[in-house]
Order: structure tokens, then sequence, then C-alpha cells
């Protein structure tokens, strides 16, 4: 009986025909390579581990598929005005359609989703909206992270009066109650999507999102590789730029999906009651509905449902594609 071969550790690699071994030939071909590619193909390899569990959980993937969608219809939106639809027919907030009056009047071939009461056509005032809320997201979550990944990293490395006064500033403001005082700035000042986008981010980056990302700083402070950085004569702000945010950011990157969910949630109840500077959106198109007197009229199903199902739906889908990528994130949540 032929006895299996067992690879032997200690065996001296093998030469090749010009008289270097094959692992002096990898190494020299590794060492070749530029450092910025070989970098590149680390997270590359990262980010297709990360995306093949992501696709695991189908959650996210609906999640996902949800954000894709309105994210078609935001970028449809400006090919189709002036190439398919009339601009005075289909602008979302001068648009009107004479024929297919009397108004509000109900889906058609002309008008999918049917026009509100001003005569305008719903599913142009829909897509037109889609933008305006990516962008808002998107700006009070990158906001958000910013201040929450720097003052949680500073806190948790230098501790001392640095981590009491942001760790007080961040009770204070959790204590707040965040809608609230979203109306009353709204009813003292003149609140414009870049405006709410900052206020949002600076009440969600010194609030929750502080505390969270610092406690997750703390347990990368102590890990053997920053010890290391301390030892070998590594600043301060080497060691948080180079070590401690770097190894935050996927912890970030999960929280900004939570923080696009409540800026939208936000600007749906600022504009519902009219607090809000915007051409048009979501809660301004429920506005209108309400201040027609069709908000509880079900014979006018498409004035309340297309928005109100928008915000509902895009909130979730946020939700879920956080959700799913807590499992990525979180080492305790990883099935393998």
């Amino acid at each position: 009986m032929a006895t299996e071969e067992r690879h032997n550790p200690f065996a001296t690699a093998q030469p090749a025909g010009d008289g270097t071994t094959l692992d002096q030939q990898e190494r020299e071909r590794l060492r070749a390579q530029p450092l910025w590619r070989v970098r590149l193909k680390l997270l590359a390899g990262t980010l297709w581990n990360n995306w093949k569990l992501f696709t695991e959980n189908k959650i996210g993937l609906i999640g996902l598929a949800i954000i894709l969608f309105y994210a078609g219809l935001a970028l449809a939106h400006p090919l189709l005005m002036g190439r398919v639809w009339d601009p005075l027919i289909y602008d979302p907030v001068i648009g009107f359609d004479p024929l297919a009056a009397p108004h509000p009047a109900p889906p058609s071939a002309q008008h999918w989703l049917g026009t509100d009461p001003l005569g305008r056509d719903v599913l142009s005032q829909l897509m037109f909206s889609t933008a305006s809320e990516f962008i808002l997201g998107m700006v009070a979550a990158l906001i958000t992270v910013t201040i929450g990944t720097s003052i949680g990293a500073l806190a948790a490395y230098f501790g001392g009066w640095i981590d009491t006064f942001f760790m007080r500033l961040a009770d204070l403001v959790i204590t707040l109650p965040a809608i609230v005082l979203l109306i009353v700035l709204g009813g003292l000042f003149t609140l414009d999507l870049p405006l709410l986008a900052l206020v949002i981010g600076i009440l969600s980056g010194f609030g929750a999102t502080t505390v969270i990302i610092k406690s997750q700083a703390l347990t990368i402070k102590v890990r053997t590789y920053v010890e290391a950085a301390w030892v070998a004569g590594g600043s301060h702000w080497h060691i948080i730029l180079r070590h401690i945010i770097p190894n935050l950011l996927p912890l970030t990157f999960l929280y900004m999906m939570f923080t696009v969910t409540d800026a939208i949630f936000a600007e749906a109840i600022l504009s519902y009651f009219g607090l809000l500077n915007i051409r048009m959106s979501w809660g301004l198109m429920i506005h209108t509905t309400q201040s027609a007197g069709y908000l509880l009229n079900f014979q006018t199903w498409w004035l309340i449902v297309p928005p109100g199902l928008s915000i509902t739906l895009l909130c979730a889908a946020f939700y879920l594609v956080g959700r799913a990528l807590d499992e990525v994130v979180n080492p305790r949540l990883r099935k393998r």
C-alpha cells in the first residue's frame, strides 16, 4: 500500500532552474510590486469577502434593491424632463395639465400616479424629491460619522478631561428630543436642505454615535499593534490616524445607514409642517394633500400613498442594510 506523502514544514524550498528557490522568487515578485498595488489587492479581497457575507443576508439584499430602485428614479427624472416630458406639464413645482382637469385627477396613461390638487404630476414630484432625500441623508451621515469618529477616537485615546467633557456633552444631546428641537429651529430660522443636514449631522455626531464609537475605540486602543506603535516611537496623531480611526471605519459606515434614515424622517416631518424651505419633497407632497383637504379621503389615494409609502420604504431600506452590515462588521454576529 502506498504511503500518503505529508508536507514537511522543515524541508527546504525546491530550487528553480536559475538556482533560486521558488519561495525566493515569490518574495522577489511581491517586493517588485508597488506598495499601493499590494494594498489595493488586500482591500479588494476584504471587500469581496464582506460582500459575500452581506449577500447571505436576504433582508439586506431587499433593502439594497429598494435603495437602488429609488436611486434609479432620482437619476431618471432629469433625463425624462425635457426629452420625454413637457416641462410645462410635468414640472414638479409649476407644471399644470389643463387636459387632465378636474384636479386632482386619478392615474391615467398620461399621469401614471395622477395629479395633485394643483394639477401637478405626482410621479414627477415623487421622482424629483428622491434626489433631495438622498442628498440630505448622505450629507447628514457624512457629518455625523466625521464628528462621531473624530471625537470618539480622541476621547478613547486621551481620556481625562477630554473624555469627560465630550461624554457629558453626548449625554446632554441624547436627552434632547431631536424632532421637537428641529421643529423649534424651523420656526425660528429658515431651514433649507444644507442647513438641515448640518443640524442633523451635529446632533447625531455629538450624541449616541460618539458614545458607541468611543466604546469601540477603547477596545482598539489596547490591542497589540497599537502598543507596538507606541513602543516604536509613534506619535499620538500617528497612532490615532493610522491605527485607531481606520479600524473604526466599518462601524462608522454602519451608523451612516442609520443616520440617513433619521434624516429622511426628520425632513418629512418638517416639510409636512411647512417649516422647510425646499422646492419639493415627499413631506411637502403630504402637506399639499392635507392643505387641500384630501388627507383622509381614500378616494384620492394616489395623493397620500406614493409619498407616504416612499418615506416608509426608503427609511426601512437603509435600516435593513444597516442591520445586514452589522453582521459583517461585528465579529460576534459573523456566520464564519
